[in-house]
């Protein structure tokens, strides 16, 4: 029994040690002094001219949440749709209230006009 807990307990140091470690050896690894080209802004390999901060629109922001929202989804379908037999009716119902949710929302960023491209 304590032979099982013995590998979960390696397993959590292995797992802590894979983002600590690098991030340990790039503090001892980087420059001490960085100079003035290295804190400068790179962008595409051009010098950056002219004001860096751009303002974008809200709708492009809109645009990703709505994408995130039904990628969400999908990700909730699909173990769903694998064992539909299985579920049965209540599985069934309960589904179709979750995208009963999901379109509700849409609808109501579109009436809205949230997803105007303007």
């Amino acid at each position: 029994m304590l032979a099982n807990y013995a590998f979960i307990g390696l397993f959590f140091i292995a797992a802590a040690s894979f983002p600590i470690l690098p991030l340990v050896g790039a503090y001892f690894l980087r420059p001490s002094r960085p100079t003035e080209i290295k804190l400068d802004t790179y962008e595409c390999g051009l010098e950056a001219i002219g004001d860096i901060w751009v303002q974008f629109k809200v709708q492009y922001y809109l645009y990703a949440l709505a994408f995130v929202v039904f990628d969400i989804e999908v990700v909730f379908l699909y173990p769903w749709a694998v064992a539909f037999n299985q579920l049965g009716l209540f599985a069934l119902v309960e589904m179709a209230i979750f995208l009963f949710i999901l379109i509700g929302g849409l609808v109501y960023a579109w009436r809205k006009g949230a997803l105007e491209w303007v």
